[in-house]
């Protein structure tokens, strides 16, 4: 009867012990796709190199850029741009502005972007300048250059927008120079019609952004109808067009499952497996 019962306690524990650790897993938070990009921009070196290195060599550009008046980023420049004042067109979110503290909330709370939440994190006023952005429209600005912030946040979010930049001192932080989606019934998310705004008066010189959507807007389709587009313009990009890198969101993300937000988020990540290319392994 003792060995029994020995037997029985032991197994007891067992048991209890497996619960114990179901339990657990039980309990981690779910897999969330943004973070390693996230603690990569939040955290690495590589990242902020990679991104004072694009501000400075549009520095170094500005001189040549301002000099020759055919020189010219916007695709939607006119045919009379050439005696117009320079101008430089910048995206704000991950490249005016560092917006990881929000996608860092994002992904520790295991939860995921909505308008409302966004709205409130815009408001209070938290990011901080990406790497090289403030030396570099400082640089423009003191050459003459007019600064032009266009953004897909929204009207609303203007004022706070304004003081986020004027925190930090950027040029040009003002109702003008700061386009916003919906400011005008015109301006949509697609940003042509606010850059087309820009190049009717100025000789847009450089344009940045993070995303695609920020330089044109043949941004829609598979993966490989977006790279035919990133080669149709080879001659802008590092010259005209300066891209900063964004591993944690953006419309590269959607064109792995056709931008159809409304499946799941288990079929958008196993479409993000079957879009990758991996290594064949190691074999027998």
């Amino acid at each position: 009867m003792t060995f029994i019962a020995k037997s029985f306690g032991v197994a007891a524990i067992v048991a209890t012990s497996a619960l114990c650790a179901f339990g657990a897993q039980a309990q981690e938070p779910a897999q969330n796709d943004g973070l390693n990009g996230t603690l990569w921009l939040q955290t690495s070196v590589e990242y902020k190199t990679t991104a004072i290195s694009v501000y400075a060599g549009a520095t170094r550009l500005l001189d040549a850029a301002i000099g020759d008046h055919s020189w010219t980023a916007a695709l939607e420049q006119d045919g009379n741009y050439m005696s117009k004042p320079p101008a430089v067109i910048l995206d704000v979110d991950e490249t005016v502005l560092d917006n990881s503290k929000y996608q860092a909330w994002v992904v520790t709370e295991s939860t995921h972007y909505s308008s409302k939440t966004w709205a409130k994190f815009v408001h209070d006023m938290v990011s901080t300048p990406t790497p090289g952005a403030l030396e570099f429209t400082k640089a423009a600005a003191a050459k003459g250059v007019e600064v032009f912030y266009v953004s897909n946040r929204k009207a609303p979010e203007e004022t706070p927008t304004i003081e986020n930049l004027k925190k930090y001192g950027f040029p040009y932080a003002d109702e003008k120079h700061v386009m916003l989606r919906g400011e005008v019934e015109a301006w949509g998310s697609n940003k042509t019609p606010r850059r087309k705004a820009v190049a009717d008066d100025y000789r847009v010189i450089m344009q940045f952004g993070d995303n695609f959507g920020d330089f044109t807007d043949e941004i829609d389709g598979s993966i490989a109808e977006r790279l035919e587009v990133m080669d149709k313009y080879a001659t802008y990009w590092g010259e005209r067009w300066f891209m900063l890198p964004n591993p944690s969101y953006g419309s590269w993300e959607e064109a792995a499952f056709g931008g159809d937000w409304k499946k799941s988020s288990e079929v958008r990540r196993q479409d993000k497996l079957n879009a990758m290319d991996p290594w064949a392994g190691p074999g027998e």
